[in-house]
């Protein structure tokens, strides 16, 4: 046996990939890449990146094999393999990716057109742990990972069905990343499934790294600030959307998975609604409604009332905004500027830095921060309370993206605020409505079920009412089959007493 690398001989090779012998020569370049030679009654040739494959699998389970005598063929080699995945093949495009994805390829040399494809792959992926952005106290603790296979066999482990569909892309000209686009037949609608697939087709982009790639690719419309997919951790939200009928897209490397279509109301959704008891996951979803519209009024209402509107203000009220705000030096408009900068400058700083030092530098910082600007006169106490309260409001929102879209939209009523008073946030209001209506999600109507009004889909929208009392699914996925529990059933009690 001779192992050894094929790194500086042919140096001048064409890149022009015709045959197996090209592929080879171009690859050999690479210190890493590997050819092992075995002779027998004919010249047995291995083919590698040892940077990607397992090593003990090639020693173990491939080298061993090659010696044996009877072998006079690839297809004979191939049947004492002890592997379920082997493939022969005299594609080339299909080598050259089998190869790259962590294969080892093997050929005769009497017959360099037929290889055979070994899988030997490297295994590096962390272990399965918690949730960390979408954490739940009630419910399963599994979160994808960075695997795009271990993903799949998590959606596959809670929905064992046949009719479960996965189609496999490429994208990337350079990085050649696996996508999943992951459905079930029957129920989820051809035109969703194709949409995603054909838009997936048509990226031209050289590195697809993440699945925030995807999304925004094949977003309706890549310029506005709201999320058009669902993007999760969780493996029972992600089968929970199949379920319903939406189409999956697992991206390997990344440990969120996209779901669409979907509507603003799901980002206000979290999965540990459905761990609790109706009347209590819909008080839930109510107060983190409000919570997100008071963390983007509240500091545009200050700006507008305090600089035209302070007429509103209870008599009450005014004495202490009075007091408080004697001896600073700023309009209102710049008072707030200042906070709120602040406020993102130590959400940045804490999200960037290591755990445990951003979680002091979030608290200790805004505490001595807030502490300071208020004894050294620059803003008032009432504005640290309402911009902490606004701050804290933005977090109630258990999907992260739509977080980002709050953080956002403050600011250009802020300064809508301070044009026009309220007659600004007003107008701010009007465009911002007008953008949603006209924003869509794989073509489906981003604010259903408000508009068009759908009111079987408010049954599990602003409100979650029982299960008994959501017996069809959603008609904005328009599935194919809408049946999800028998009525009758739903509403009887099948006790068997005597």
């Amino acid at each position: 046996m001779r192992l050894f690398p094929k790194g500086k001989k042919q140096k001048n090779a064409q890149h022009s990939i015709n045959t197996f012998y090209d592929l080879t020569t171009i690859m050999s370049d690479s210190d890493d890449f590997i050819q092992v030679d075995f002779g027998n009654y004919q010249e047995i040739k291995l083919y590698y990146y040892k940077s990607l494959i397992n090593t003990e699998k090639l020693q173990t389970n491939i080298l061993p094999f090659c010696h044996e005598l009877t072998i006079d063929s690839i297809h004979d080699l191939a049947n004492i393999l002890p592997f379920d995945e082997k493939v022969i093949t005299t594609d080339v495009a299909l080598i050259q990716e089998k190869i790259l994805s962590s294969y080892i390829a093997i050929t005769f040399e009497s017959n360099m057109s037929e290889v055979l494809l070994i899988p030997a792959r490297f295994e590096t992926e962390r272990a399965i742990q918690a949730p960390e952005i979408e954490f739940s106290v009630i419910g399963p603790k599994l979160a994808f990972i960075e695997d795009i296979d271990t993903n799949i066999n998590l959606i596959r482990k809670r929905l064992r069905l046949p009719q479960l569909k996965v189609k496999q892309l490429r994208v990337g000209k350079l990085t050649k990343t696996s996508i999943a686009v992951v459905y079930i037949d029957g129920i989820t609608n051809e035109d969703n499934i194709q949409t995603i697939i054909q838009r997936i087709e048509d990226i031209e982009y050289d590195q697809i790294i993440d699945s925030s790639f995807i999304l925004q690719m094949i977003a309706d419309n890549n310029s506005s600030p709201f999320p058009q997919m669902m993007d999760s951790e969780r493996p029972d939200r992600v089968t929970s959307a199949l379920a319903e009928g939406k189409v999956a897209i697992i991206c390997d490397g990344s440990p969120h998975v996209l779901c669409g279509p979907t509507n603003l109301v799901e980002f206000f959704s979290s999965y540990e609604d459905y761990f609790l008891s109706w009347p209590i996951a819909t008080a839930f979803r109510i107060i983190r409604i409000f919570a997100v519209m008071f963390s983007v009024l509240i500091t545009p209402l200050y700006v507008a009332i305090l600089t035209y509107h302070y007429q509103v203000i209870p008599v009450d009220l005014l004495g202490t905004l009075i007091s408080s705000r004697k001896d600073i030096p700023f309009p209102p408009i710049l008072e707030v500027l200042i906070l709120e900068l602040t406020i993102e400058l130590l959400r940045e700083a804490g999200a960037r830095l290591p755990v445990k030092i951003g979680q002091t530098i979030g608290i200790v910082g805004g505490i001595v921060i807030g502490t300071a600007a208020v004894e050294a006169g620059l803003t008032s106490n009432v504005l640290l309370i309402i911009v902490a309260l606004a701050a804290l409001a933005s977090f109630t929102t258990p999907i992260y993206r739509i977080g980002n879209t709050i953080r956002l939209l403050r600011f250009p009523f802020i300064l809508l605020a301070q044009l026009c008073g309220l007659i600004g946030i007003i107008i701010g209001l009007v465009f911002l409505i007008g953008h949603l209506l006209k924003l869509t999600s794989l073509g489906r109507p981003y604010l259903e079920p408000i508009f068009p009004p759908r009111w079987q889909d408010l049954k599990d929208a602003f409100i979650r009412l029982p299960f008994n009392k959501q017996t069809t699914k959603p008609i904005f996925t328009q599935t194919k089959d809408r049946n999800r529990m028998n009525t009758y059933r739903a509403n009887q009690k099948m006790d068997k007493r005597k």
